[in-house]
């Protein structure tokens, strides 16, 4: 059993703190920033055309997150008080909202865009997003938060800030199958891009990464009271639909990437 008594702050200046989590969200933006940048480089894609889809993505998954939780996980209380949705910072951000927002934000920055499609721009962001999904899960452990259920399991964790009780690890469970969903994500990428058809990376990592949250939440404890009375949580319920829509995107017939002419600059 690990004893887990880590401070959620790094450090704190005045009425200021600098927080495990604050600090892992904006490290994941960065990493996945020079990655993106990597990869628009090699299409030939222009700067302006990444720099507009970075302010797309962060607003697309910062008011999503937010929105999202508000209205999946507790919509009654933050209906009669919505100007507690703004106050983002007391806490509350759901990666089902944070996935509607980034697919609503692309499906913008992509309109009427010459040279980046909807399918071309997702079947690359994906890429990143499981490894700030990573980043995520881990500033969640910081927080000690979105914990699992009580465990045998020697490896389990025991959350001192909240109880004394061994649980499973459940951050840390998806931490891990992220970042190994980002290595098989980036692989294909470099490896098979032209034979793939357009969508398929997509598809992959709806099926991945909401299928196995789907599975994952049954270690999980209820996040909200009124999952208590679910057969199946709020994370699994939306998670079910992604998990179609990716099936959905790798078996269409979309045309390749060679197909389109598709051309790596060296």
């Amino acid at each position: 059993m690990f004893d887990w008594n880590v401070s959620p702050e790094i450090m704190k200046l005045g009425p200021f703190s600098l927080r495990w989590y604050g600090l892992l969200f904006a490290a994941a933006f960065l990493i996945s920033f020079q990655i993106m940048t990597k990869i628009y480089r090699l299409e030939g894609k222009s700067e302006k055309d990444l720099n507009d889809g970075l302010w797309a993505v962060i607003l697309g998954t910062v008011f999503g997150a937010r929105i999202g939780h508000c209205l999946f996980y507790n919509p009654i209380y933050y209906l009669t008080n919505p100007l507690e949705i703004l106050q983002i910072w007391k806490g509350g951000l759901a990666s089902h909202g944070a996935a509607v927002g980034i697919l609503t934000a692309i499906y913008f920055y992509t309109k009427n865009r010459k040279g980046i499609s909807y399918l071309w721009m997702m079947d690359r962001l994906v890429i990143v997003v499981a490894l700030s999904g990573m980043m995520i899960r881990l500033g969640n452990l910081f927080n000690s938060e979105i914990i699992g259920k009580p465990t045998n399991a020697n490896w389990g964790f025991v959350f001192t800030h909240i109880d004394n009780i061994p649980r499973h690890p459940t951050q840390l469970y998806e931490a891990i199958f992220y970042l190994a969903t980002f290595l098989a994500l980036y692989n294909l990428y470099n490896t098979k891009i032209k034979e793939l058809r357009k969508g398929f990376i997509f598809g992959l990592f709806l099926i991945l990464v909401f299928g196995f949250r789907f599975f994952i939440e049954f270690l999980k404890e209820d996040q909200t009271y009124f999952e208590v009375y679910m057969p199946l949580n709020m994370g699994q319920l939306l998670s079910i639909p992604l998990v179609i829509a990716g099936m959905i995107l790798m078996i269409r017939k979309t045309p390749t990437y060679s197909e389109e002419n598709f051309e790596r600059i060296k």
